[in-house]
């Protein structure tokens, strides 16, 4: 059985060293005006250079390496794509443990960086089992200090982006998978007294909700899903739902919303986006948030294989 990692909670200080990390390399990325709602914004992490807001947590994790300690980390593709531009940039030695059964499309791309990679297991919980047993320091996907904070600099971003006539009382909606931006996004937001976090699940994977209510980590029954960043449950003694508090809002939305979500961005918008991006879109379409002020969507990410976007887009 696999000992439980003890895992440091991130707190403002966390956040400011990764902004540091994260503002020297990346440009903020684009809030451009919707239709969603009244008054929606949308935030395009999709156009990081990887594709994905994951490349943040990557770059402040590998700021907080002492020099030299190598680092081992498990993705479901977008994490392991940050961890390797964060490689690249920074000259660290990485290993990312990836899936058999992982998107292709991500796996070619995190090969193209300078790092190791291992495919091991039919699921993500499987590969994050493997990895925590190789040799190096491991850097969760959500479930690490450093990668939380580097999450919560879109927040960051945004105090910058919406200042001014763009001010006041916001409502930022953003996916959660294991939890890491939801956290890091509620560790910005408690600088903040006028924003209201909103996490989306998928239905058939609601570990972060099911551990926020129970005050613990819990284990769910996972199902299947095309949004491959959403399903899975958490590391044991995983810190995201301390980080996200009991009192988050949480909610659920189906493969179908999703997919109805994915063609009104490239209708409405000219965006593509992956399943797991556009979760917070959905869930504003079907009616599954209640916003306060002006609502900020994160559109997480563009990872998404061809022939599965084609059908998306062809099958209403």
């Amino acid at each position: 059985m696999t000992p439980v990692r003890r895992v440091r909670v991130p707190g403002a200080v966390d956040l400011e060293l990764a902004w540091e990390a994260v503002s020297g390399v990346l440009a903020p990325t684009p809030v451009v005006a919707s239709g969603l709602a009244p008054g929606a914004l949308l935030k395009l992490e999709t156009l990081q250079p990887t594709g994905s807001f994951k490349v943040r947590g990557g770059l402040a994790a590998v700021a907080a390496l002492p020099d030299g300690e190598p680092a081992v980390t498990a993705s479901a593709g977008n994490h392991g794509l940050g961890m390797g531009y964060a490689a690249a940039r920074c000259g660290a030695d990485v290993t990312v443990v990836v899936s058999t059964r992982a998107s292709r499309v991500k796996v070619d791309r995190i090969g193209a960086y300078p790092v190791r990679l291992v495919q091991h297991g039919d699921t993500y919980d499987e590969a994050e089992a493997h990895a925590l047993t190789l040799p190096g320091r491991y850097v969760s996907p959500y479930n690490d200090p450093a990668v939380i904070a580097g999450q919560g600099t879109i927040g960051r971003e945004l105090d910058a982006q919406l200042d001014g006539e763009l001010g006041g009382p916001l409502t930022v909606i953003a996916p959660v998978g294991g939890g890491g931006l939801l956290a890091g996004l509620s560790l910005w937001a408690r600088g903040r007294g006028d924003v209201r976090v909103v996490g989306v699940e998928s239905a058939v994977s609601r570990g972060v909700s099911a551990s926020v209510q129970a005050g613990r980590v819990v284990e769910v029954e996972v199902g299947e899903t095309f949004a491959d960043g959403l399903p899975g449950n958490l590391e044991a003694g995983c810190v995201t739902p301390e980080v996200i508090g009991p009192g988050a809002v949480l909610t659920a939305v189906t493969d179908a919303e999703i997919r109805a979500a994915l063609r009104w961005l490239h209708a409405e918008h000219g965006l593509v986006a992956e399943g797991a991006g556009a979760a917070g879109v959905a869930a504003v379409l079907a009616g599954k948030v209640e916003v306060t002020g002006r609502p900020v969507v994160v559109v997480s990410g563009r990872n998404i294989t061809v022939p599965t976007y084609v059908d998306v887009l062809a099958n209403a």
